[in-house]
């Protein structure tokens, strides 16, 4: 089954098969780590941490010009910059999956890169220097959030799918409907 793009070739509908689940699961990790984030400032703001393993993992509410481990502080434009060039390009990678466990790795991808996004364009101090919310600490190596541990999870996933040879796009000649119909 084929649809006309606007070029006028014929676009598989199954193309976007995973966009909706893709969509989902970025909009799951956005909401989740905002509420997360809510919640943090709500509660920790008073300087006191959580103890939810010993010391081995802890809340603390800390905010975060830079990347990771603070590093870039002075450079935050540049980390925004970064965030929205990296959400373009997985939005049109997403476009292109059409494989479920590609699916869940891109949209946690986008999720993270997403709600980091909206810290550095929403939050203080102001537009495009916005700190990000961190609340997470891991022993006292790392303070994140879960767009962090979505960034994470996802690129750790999709680094095991590519060793493992699992591709976003199977081949034409795998038996996926539609992949492989000759042009309208």
């Amino acid at each position: 089954m084929t649809s006309a793009s606007p070029s006028g070739n014929p676009v598989p509908l199954l193309r976007h098969r995973y966009l909706p689940w893709i969509l989902a699961v970025a909009a799951t990790v956005v909401v989740l780590d905002q509420l997360t984030k809510w919640w943090a400032e709500s509660t920790l703001n008073d300087g006191r941490t959580i103890s939810v393993v010993g010391e081995f993992l802890q809340f603390g509410l800390v905010y975060n010009p830079g990347a990771a481990f603070g590093i870039g502080g002075q450079f935050t434009w540049i980390l925004t910059a970064i965030a929205a060039v990296a959400v373009v390009a997985l939005c049109v990678f997403a476009t292109r999956v059409l494989n479920p466990l590609w699916a869940l790795g891109v949209g946690a991808l986008l999720g993270g890169a997403l709600s980091h996004l909206g810290d550095r364009v929403f939050r203080t101090p102001g537009f495009a220097r916005g700190h990000v919310v961190d609340f997470i600490d891991y022993n006292g190596y790392f303070v994140g959030n879960v767009a962090d541990v979505a960034l994470v999870g996802g690129a750790g996933l999709l680094i095991v799918l590519t060793l493992l040879g699992v591709d976003a796009r199977p081949p034409a000649d795998t038996g996926v409907p539609g992949e492989d119909e000759p042009p309208a």
